[in-house]
């Protein structure tokens, strides 16, 4: 037994799903991170339970009049389905009497679906990731290094702690590219029904997530056409991947209108449509095309350059990658090629689809979170090609190269990581003040060393008046971390918060060490 264990501890497999469970456990506040989170698990809580999608206090501001006049919440059911398990283990886990006099933020329910749901889209993250990698020819040292880049020094970190759908839906598409080319491979009629399954899957959690639906199938094509597939070579494939792919999507496009017909009694419209409705009977003001009415040139350059919200600011791999591919691209492998290409082509996608979009930028987010998933795919790419450019390039000029490299890597760990550091409206609600365009990135920076120092009210960063009450204005004056958050709400008892912090540091300090040992195992295995 003890062997077996030892031998678990040098497979570097095995220490990164360990490593990324712990790094999903330290970095938790407790919370759910936004009320678009917590309102999917009220919906999550009206499947198994007589309570409604949508609170009638909560409406106008959230929630859409439906089938009898009910209220029902707009967003798919997939993150819903993905908090099931959870919600029932923390509201059994809510009731116990050692819990009967606790009532406050965060709330034991809250915790126990944050902590578990998130650990375990990390630890599924890392894996599929690693192994999507590996398929790309990349070696062992790569991927794994490759992996940690994305759980580290990507928005997926601060997607871990704030649970959005972003990383459930980046785990699904991650699945549907590996799965679907492990059956270009082998022919595998099983992993073809697993990957189109996986992207049907992501159609229940964000319609427009059929972008990522379409990428798998281009990525497969684009895989034989730098493998010179021509004509005739290609129609029998095609027709394989229709007859196991198509019935899959099917079902699950068939799934979405029959929950959105349950709701609103149409299998054809979107809630877009009906929240449109709404808001220009609210508010006659509103242009003819709301939501869409943003001019596109500014939705689509908003992304790239705009300092509140650009993909290179606050996802700076992605310059990165984009750097190495251009000069690696004619001796990189036909997988990789086609999988740069995909990502790139599914990143502007996703960019020109919601470029007209009134909310363009995701509304209360870090960052634009309706395209983060799409960098981080690109992004997944720059740390194994940056440890390929010594042995693909000239020494004098890989030197440079390299060393550019690790201040970006570096720079990008220290913005993922200050992301945790406050709840993410502290920025926004700032802006109210503060004006537009604003460097949300330096601001945090600017937060942090406030905090720290004690300087908030005199560097004008502690105005009450900013937050829209006081929930907020506790949560977002604390690290956002669990321990501390629960020390600032103060309803918990001492010895607890003792406990929690306890926990809390030896948590923080098996991450460090399962990042030491993963390091030793790799160098052991070159």
């Amino acid at each position: 037994m003890i062997l077996r264990w030892q031998e678990r501890f040098r497979d570097p497999l095995f220490l990164l799903c360990l490593t990324a469970g712990l790094l999903a456990c330290v970095v938790q506040s407790g919370e759910l991170g936004t009320a678009d989170t917590m309102h999917r698990l009220q919906t999550t809580h009206w499947m198994w339970t007589s309570q409604p999608q949508v609170f009638p206090n909560e409406y106008p501001e959230f929630g859409l009049r439906g089938r009898d006049g009910q209220l029902f919440s707009w967003y798919g059911i997939g993150q819903s389905l993905l908090m099931f398990p959870a919600d029932l283990v923390g509201t059994w886990i809510a009731r116990w009497r050692v819990f009967s006099g606790y009532e406050d933020d965060p709330a034991v329910r809250s915790m126990v679906v944050s902590y578990s749901t998130n650990i375990l889209v990390n630890v599924l993250t890392a894996l599929i990731a690693f192994r999507l990698l590996r398929q790309l020819r990349f070696t062992v040292r790569e991927a794994v290094a490759g992996v940690l880049a994305l759980l580290f020094c990507t928005t997926h970190l601060h997607y871990t702690q704030n649970m959005m759908e972003n990383n459930y839906i980046m785990l699904l598409t991650l699945v549907g590219f590996s799965f679907q080319f492990e059956w270009l491979r082998s022919g595998s009629g099983s992993a073809l029904f697993i990957g189109s399954a996986a992207l049907g899957l992501n159609l229940l959690t964000r319609l427009t997530t059929g972008l990522d639906l379409i990428a798998g199938g281009v990525f497969l094509l684009a895989v034989l056409w730098f493998e010179q597939v021509r004509g005739r070579e290609l129609w029998p494939r095609f027709l394989a991947y229709c007859k196991v792919a198509a019935p899959v999507y099917f079902f699950f496009i068939l799934l979405d209108r029959v929950y959105q017909f349950y709701r609103f009694g149409s299998f054809t419209n979107t809630y877009v449509s009906l929240f449109a409705k709404e808001q220009r009977l609210a508010d006659p003001t509103l242009p003819a095309n709301f939501p869409w009415s943003t001019p596109f040139y500014k939705g689509f350059l908003g992304p790239l350059f705009q300092p509140e919200k650009s993909i290179f600011l606050f996802d700076p791999l992605l310059l990165l990658a984009l750097v190495l591919l251009v000069l690696l691209w004619k001796r990189l492998s036909s997988e990789v090629r086609a999988y740069a290409v995909t990502s790139l082509l599914l990143l502007v996608g996703y960019i020109g689809f919601y470029a007209r979009y009134t909310y363009w930028a995701g509304d209360f987010a870090w960052g634009d979170r309706y395209v983060s998933t799409a960098v981080e795919l690109v992004a997944l790419l720059s740390v194994p090609l940056l440890m390929r450019v010594r042995s693909h390039l000239d020494p004098s000029k890989a030197r440079w190269i390299w060393r550019a490299g690790m201040a970006i890597i570096s720079a990008s760990f220290i913005i993922q990581i200050a992301s945790l550091a406050f709840w993410l409206p502290l920025e926004i609600y700032q802006m109210e003040t503060l004006g537009h365009p604003t460097f949300v990135i330096a601001l945090r920076f600017k937060n942090i060393a406030a905090f720290a120092l004690g300087k908030m009210d005199a560097w004008g960063l502690n105005n009450e008046s900013m937050m829209q009450d006081a929930w907020d204005y506790v949560h977002i004056t604390t690290w956002n971390f669990l321990p501390f958050l629960l020390r600032r709400v103060g309803a918990a008892p001492a010895w607890v918060v003792r406990m929690v912090f306890v926990f809390w540091s030896a948590a923080l300090a098996a991450l460090g060490g399962m990042v030491w040992r993963l390091r030793q195992a790799l160098r052991s295995a070159a």
